[in-house]
């Protein structure tokens, strides 16, 4: 059965789902003369699990993310540590792979992240899942401990061994589900009950779904997490950061990644739109004025990925977020990944169309179309899907065709041109063919040739089965509808349903479903 951990920042939304050709795989050569070993990083790949078999080692996945602090600090310190490199070296086979690049292992071990520690026998049972960061003296002890006992401390990531056979909650589960969505909420901070605060992108869609039926109590939980959630707003570059640490939203963490400003954009424009509140909409603009400023290509048209949280890798940048944009700028800039990736820039497209239809303002939609325009010239993929870089080494991934179909059925309501319906549509069937999970939900990747096959992840069901859900009404193709129950059959299944804090978007999921 698939274990899923509690509700927690980094596993649900470091989703998302998703780099400057940066090599975190390649290997630091031993100097023959002397100098100190150091790690032989090596790819995620078939080959390196045959290794480990034939060497009888372990596989210890080290998955990182470029704009992710702790990772930094964790190259920098223990994986310099000779004890550390000894063991390593000795008894495992270390693989590093980029979150950003490897949207399959960032959605199969997203809830142990960022860095995420993995340590995986040649077989592909999982023995250690660590989130965080790790200290030399702490990786040591925990090498060892696997050497001297590789029995596994939770089991190997799996579905239930039965998925619901209907597409529909069951009253108790549906009932269970409402209470919880209450129940989570932070009276005093807004958001969830967390020590991490963020954007619950579903909890917050749910309100607003239930403040259209004239929920008031719905209406004053989306005021209390907007107003308090724009803290988080950068307020000299714009963009927002990630999320703040201590259970209030007074101590962020500085990087912006494009799931948390498809997130701002998003629900900020809705709730601006529904609630008749232009503040939301001001707020909005901050992050698409980042976006455009920071994370665009002029160039290409198309949109970059994230940026670091520190200026320096590996050092705090309270100093520096703390100044005044004129005085940031003599310093630098944090680095900016510039890959352009399909399910990044369809994250972007959408949020800036959400924006565009509560504004109307043009400055929003021409880069969307831009960057649209872009992605299916370069990153198309056979059937209607896409890539998700120029070269991939695993894949295809959910995501990519995933986030580019949700981009297209936005514009299409945006500029009603029929061959964006169309390029939806094709997105859809592709997902179908590649992703569908014979029992129920679509995988987040296509088979990637280790023993560590890829999962349904939750977040990413219960986009495409609304996504779907969307599409069937404007097509009234049967096709959609099915390919919606097909993720919801997933999703209902009371395992999966009731596996975390809460899990507002099946709800509203169901409520969609009902009215095709």
């Amino acid at each position: 059965m698939m274990t899923f951990p509690k509700h927690t920042h980094s596993t649900r939304y470091l989703a998302f789902l998703l780099l400057l050709t940066f090599c975190f795989t390649g290997s630091y050569a031993q100097a023959a003369n002397g100098a100190k070993a150091s790690v032989q990083w090596q790819e995620f790949d078939a080959a390196s699990f045959k290794q480990a078999q034939e060497e009888n080692k372990y596989v210890l996945l080290d998955l990182v993310a470029v704009w992710c602090h702790w990772c930094h600090v964790m190259e920098e310190k223990t994986y310099q540590d000779p004890t550390v490199v000894a063991l390593l070296n000795k008894h495992f086979i270390p693989v590093q792979a980029d979150h950003d690049l490897r949207p399959d292992l960032a959605e199969r071990y997203r809830d142990w992240g960022w860095p995420a520690t993995i340590i995986i026998t040649p077989n592909g049972t999982e023995i250690v899942k660590r989130a965080g960061y790790i200290n030399p003296d702490n990786m040591a002890k925990l090498l060892q401990a696997v050497v001297d006992n590789p029995t596994p401390e939770s089991p190997t990531l799996s579905l239930p061994k039965k998925l619901s056979r209907s597409p529909l909650l069951s009253a108790s589960l549906k009932k269970s589900l409402e209470e919880k969505h209450i129940a989570a909420y932070d009276q005093k901070f807004g958001s969830l009950k967390l020590q991490q605060k963020f954007i619950d992108k579903d909890s917050l869609l749910w309100d607003l779904y239930l403040a259209k039926q004239g929920d008031k109590n719905a209406t004053q939980r989306i005021n209390k997490t907007l107003q308090s959630a724009s803290a988080l707003i950068d307020p000299e570059f714009g963009g927002a950061y990630q999320y703040s640490t201590y259970g209030d939203w007074e101590h962020p963490h500085y990087e912006k990644i494009m799931l948390t400003q498809n997130k701002y954009l998003s629900i900020y424009s809705q709730a601006c739109l529904q609630l008749n509140k232009p503040r939301y909409c001001e707020f909005a603009k901050q992050v698409a004025d980042y976006l455009l400023e920071f994370l665009y290509s002029e160039k290409t048209g198309a949109f970059y990925t994230s940026q670091d949280a520190d200026l320096t890798q590996g050092e705090k940048s309270h100093t520096y977020f703390a100044l005044k944009r004129e005085q940031r700028l003599k310093l630098g800039l944090p680095r900016i990944d510039k890959n352009h990736y399909a399910s990044h820039n369809g994250m972007a497209i959408e949020g800036l169309a959400n924006l565009y239809i509560a504004t109307e303002d043009l400055r929003y939609l021409k880069p969307a179309v831009q960057a649209m325009q872009w992605v299916v010239k370069n990153r198309a993929y056979y059937g209607g899907g896409f890539r998700h870089s120029s070269l991939d080494t695993a894949g295809p991934y959910l995501a990519d065709t995933l986030y580019m179909g949700k981009a297209f059925l936005k514009l299409y309501h945006v500029v009603k041109k029929p061959e964006l319906l169309i390029q939806a549509s094709q997105a859809a069937t592709f997902m179908g063919k590649n992703f569908s999970n014979p029992q129920g939900g679509f995988v987040s990747a296509g088979d990637n040739g280790t023993p560590a096959k890829p999962l349904p992840q939750l977040d990413q069901n219960i986009d495409a089965a609304l996504f779907f859900i969307e599409l069937s009404k404007q097509t009234n193709d049967p096709k959609h509808k099915a390919l919606a129950e097909h993720a919801l059959k997933l999703l209902v299944t009371k395992e999966i349903a009731s596996s975390r804090l809460t899990d507002a978007g099946i709800l509203l999921a169901m409520e969609q479903y009902l009215k095709i």
